[in-house]
């Protein structure tokens, strides 16, 4: 018989933190995926115009453009969630994302079908982005709902790791990828990774099969607290802790996708930097942000997380200059190391608290409504839109870098003013 308690202190719940991590890992894969062959191939595979700046800045919106959808998951899945349990939800979600990614995959290009091509791509993108909407709540509540009280910090950077473990197998693949022959590589060998996709996926719902609905979700059913409109109820009693999730978001996202997912146009296309040699960069620096979430997840178990939040965000404000003049000495140990400090530490110091944050701002029974929508609002207007921003910053600029480290520091400010509010809008428990 399956347990529906909460482990005792000291003792983890490995199922559910496998759980919890499995599939999330494979769902950024899939999205990010994405935004890693966006950057090398589909501005010249699928986005074909006369303009090299314009491919780049089609492949860098359609990037963007799913991130508006993501919201429009997030409001669906969530309601699902809190109406009907966390685990159904996370399946729906799953598969999702999962038709989404092959879909891409198995898309002809430009060349072959004309203009259908990245209207296709852009369709299936969208599928993705509903399906990531819906999976982030699901994924943090299944960890966070299980924690002991003593242990939500570590239960909830667990996965968040999905995200950087997503991001380090798919530039890895990518990485490899290219180094086959370019025509081969631009022709076929990119729609790898999102057709075998389908594998994880499969394995991804075997794993959440076997998992109980979460200790929390049973407790509302079982006292007849399930509310019949949890996006009303949260837009109407809890819109003050949701503008927090936002701007705690926008810390997070906006640095993420300028040291993860831009960096890879900027540093190939700008500073003539090899792609596998970025690309490895990029793996390397988010298996630094792996192995130091749940670490960092675990002191803010014993230090407050607001307090460790406002200092990674600070840091970040001070790195935003350094950072660009590490990648312009030219060095490849200095991309290394600017990358392994932006996004492994300091990205991964603010994702790994950033969800137990935001979850701990909800009752549980509109937990997974108010948390995904703060956190997918938050990445639609500072995620998906900072490649595309970065992009159009350095073309304006005339090349210059110091314009995307200004927008950094803006989303690392937003992300430090909305520090000071968590403890207003969190969750008084009974």
């Amino acid at each position: 018989m399956t347990t529906t308690t909460k482990p005792s202190t000291g003792r983890l719940n490995y199922r559910v933190l496998i759980g919890s991590l499995s599939g999330s890992t494979i769902e950024w894969f899939d999205f990010l995926v994405y935004g890693t062959v966006a950057a090398l191939v589909f501005n010249r595979t699928f986005f074909v115009t006369d303009s090299e700046f314009l491919s780049m800045m089609f492949a860098m919106a359609s990037f963007a453009l799913t991130f508006f959808f993501r919201p429009v998951g997030g409001v669906i899945f969530a309601h699902i969630g809190d109406r009907i349990g966390r685990k159904k939800t996370l399946f729906i979600t799953l598969m999702l994302m999962g038709g989404g990614t092959v879909a891409i995959g198995l898309t002809p290009d430009y060349a072959t079908i004309g203009v259908a091509a990245p209207i296709l791509l852009i369709l299936f993108r969208i599928l993705q982005g509903i399906g990531i909407g819906g999976e982030w709540g699901g994924a943090l509540l299944l960890a966070y709902e299980y924690a002991p009280k003593e242990r939500r910090g570590l239960y909830g950077a667990v996965p968040q790791m999905g995200i950087s473990l997503g991001m380090l197998l798919a530039a890895g693949a990518v990485a490899l990828l290219t180094l086959m022959p370019e025509e081969q590589f631009l022709s076929w060998g990119w729609r790898i990774p999102f057709v075998a996709s389908v594998v994880l996926v499969l394995i991804g719902l075997w794993i959440r099969a076997r998992l109980d609905e979460t200790p929390d979700f049973k407790k509302v059913k079982e006292s007849g607290a399930v509310v019949r409109l949890p996006i009303a109820e949260v837009f109407t009693k809890h819109w003050r802790a949701v503008l927090v999730s936002i701007g705690a978001k926008a810390a997070e996202t906006g640095p993420f996708y300028i040291f993860g997912t831009y960096i890879i146009a900027y540093a190939t296309n700008l500073l003539d930097a090899r792609d596998n040699i970025v690309l490895t960069a990029v793996a390397v620096a988010a298996l630094v942000a792996t192995v130091w979430m749940p670490i960092f997840g675990r002191i803010s178990d014993s230090i407050p997380r607001a307090v460790l939040y406002r200092t990674v965000t600070i840091i970040t404000i001070l790195y935003a200059f350094p950072y660009y003049l590490l990648l312009h000495t030219g060095s490849t140990p200095a991309l290394f190391l600017a990358t392994a400090i932006g996004f492994g530490l300091l990205w991964g110091s603010v994702n790994a608290i950033l969800g137990t944050l935001i979850a701990e701002s909800f009752s549980p029974e509109i937990r997974y409504s108010g948390a995904t929508l703060g956190y997918q609002l938050g990445a639609a207007v500072f995620g998906g839109t900072a490649p595309l921003i970065a992009t159009a910053l350095n073309e304006v600029s005339g090349g210059q870098w110091w314009p995307i480290s200004v927008y950094i520091i803006v989303c690392a400010a937003l992300g430090l003013i909305a520090s000071f509010f968590v403890k207003h809008v969190a969750h008084r428990e009974s």
